[in-house]
């Protein structure tokens, strides 16, 4: 690989880590003010990480290179290691007293918007710490949308907008200069942000907490400042409010900016839309009927309860407003299944993602006609637009990959003392980013902290995997990736 590459790549990382360190000032200024002794372990590592991210980008710093898969792959990892890194220290510095792999772990978790967490007591912990993991999941949530919608459509492993599909413009953006659509994709998620802050307030929720789960709820990240999570309010008004505004992380943030900004309402007829909304309607309503027949709870409140742990799961945001191991096992297998689901491409959600899932069942059916019509000429249809083979081709081969990671990660989990139940689900709700798995362990009611250090790596790993769309990482362990 040219060194100009790897070096282009060192400095945009290098540029993130420098931002990145930047926004430790903030933490540090709410600990300051409420006196947490932790506002002196944020200074010195904005200072610290900042002095050597700066070095680094200067020292790279040059003629960008023409880019390229190559440069895209490299820089994609770089990113978000860089960042995993840089997020880390302060949480490892801390007077939480965390391990290497507890700190990494909680910083993965938290850019790649899992939600999965090692942290006890969060109701006790300062405000700066609070605060900097909801940061990390804001920030997370950037990225990944910046990410699906611009990087990984050009190198043909992920991402799909309703723009490739239905237009016949090239271009993998909503509009046709980069500054248009980078100002217009900011101006949605910060003001979508702020209005979840607000309807959080006036809900009931203190200013604190309204930000910090505003922040995570568009992020689909799901950290909370409660370790009962959502659990801790229980008005039925905050719980609605936060279905609504995951199941609209959960959309394609392209297609919220044509409707935004454009007025385009042609753009929410995009098919992976409706496959998503009735994922997410066709699951609560089933949830909720089987808690009404089964525990006899009311509806209202069945409804509730199941409509916003099933849009939390299939969002991968990992909320959750009450144990739902304990609604049955009927229940269980439904939020298992869910986990393997997630939102639309181009938002801040993971998962398999509605696009795939239409993808195969076109698929599907188009092979079951050609079984019953040998010669017909059925292609497989998104919308009214034919699927590229070789978008069919990435498709399934991203599926197989996923499949095959689950099961492989599971017998590595397994191997490290966890039983099958923890380590299945475990490793779908790392490669998922999802968060809570199934389970008393590490089940919505409780978390990560009881597992061994080699666990918590290798969940990393499949955190760090799926939110990479899997196939971005394992290309950089292909030799031929890193030849000249």
């Amino acid at each position: 690989m040219p060194s100009q590459t790897i070096r282009y790549a060192v400095f945009i990382a290098s540029m993130a880590g420098l931002y990145l360190s930047a926004a430790m000032l903030v933490p540090a200024a709410i600990d300051f003010y409420y006196g947490n002794p932790d506002w002196q372990v944020f200074t010195v590592s904005a200072f610290s990480v900042g002095a050597v991210c700066l070095a680094s980008a200067t020292a790279n710093r040059g003629s960008p290179a023409p880019f390229s898969r190559r440069l895209g792959f490299l820089v994609v990892n770089m990113l978000w290691i860089t960042l995993s890194v840089t997020g880390a220290i302060p949480l490892y510095l801390s007077t939480l007293g965390l391990d290497l792999a507890d700190a990494l772990f909680e910083s993965v978790s938290a850019v790649t918007t899992t939600g999965s967490t090692v942290i006890a007591g969060l109701d006790r912990l300062p405000p700066g710490l609070l605060l900097w993991r909801s940061m990390l999941q804001w920030f997370g949530g950037i990225g990944i949308v910046a990410m699906g919608l611009l990087v990984l459509p050009f190198l043909k492993v992920g991402g799909f907008t309703v723009f490739k599909m239905e237009s016949s413009d090239t271009s993998e953006k909503p509009f046709a200069r980069f500054a248009v659509f980078v100002r217009a994709f900011f101006a949605i998620y910060i003001g979508l942000t702020v209005v979840c802050a607000i309807l959080y307030g006036v809900l009931g929720m203190s200013g604190f907490d309204a930000v910090n789960h505003a922040m995570t709820t568009l992020a689909t990240g799901g950290f909370s400042t409660h370790d009962a999570s959502f659990g801790a309010f229980q008005s039925p008004a905050l719980i609605w409010t936060g279905t609504i505004f995951m199941a609209i992380a959960g959309l394609p943030f392209s297609v919220l900016i044509l409707f935004a900004v454009r007025g385009r309402l042609d753009a929410l007829r995009d098919p992976q839309i409706y496959a998503y909304l009735g994922i997410i309607v066709g699951l609560s309503l089933v949830v909720a009927l089987s808690l009404r027949l089964n525990a006899g709870e009311n509806f209202g409140m069945a409804l509730t309860h199941s409509a916003f742990n099933i849009v939390s799961v299939v969002t991968t945001t990992g909320y959750a407003s009450a144990d739902y191991t304990l609604w049955g096992p009927f229940a269980v297998a439904i939020f298992f299944m869910a986990t393997f689901l997630g939102g639309c491409s181009g938002s801040t959600a993971g998962g398999i993602k509605a696009y795939r899932l239409v993808i195969i069942f076109g698929s599907i059916r188009s092979g079951l006609m050609r079984l019953i019509y040998p010669h017909s000429v059925r292609p497989v249809r998104y919308g009214a637009v034919a699927v590229e083979p070789e978008m069919q081709r990435t498709v399934f081969l991203f599926v197989c990959a996923y499949f095959g990671i689950w099961a492989f990660g599971s017998i590595a989990l397994a191997a490290t003392g966890l039983d099958i139940e923890t380590a299945t689900s475990g490793a779908i709700t790392a490669l998922a980013n999802v968060g809570p798995g199934i389970g008393t362990v590490i089940g919505p009611a409780g978390n990560f902290s009881t597992i061994g250090d080699p666990a918590k790596l290798i969940l990393v790993f499949l955190m760090l995997l799926g939110r990479l769309e899997i196939l971005a990482v394992l290309v950089l362990l292909i030799p031929a990736f890193w030849r000249q």
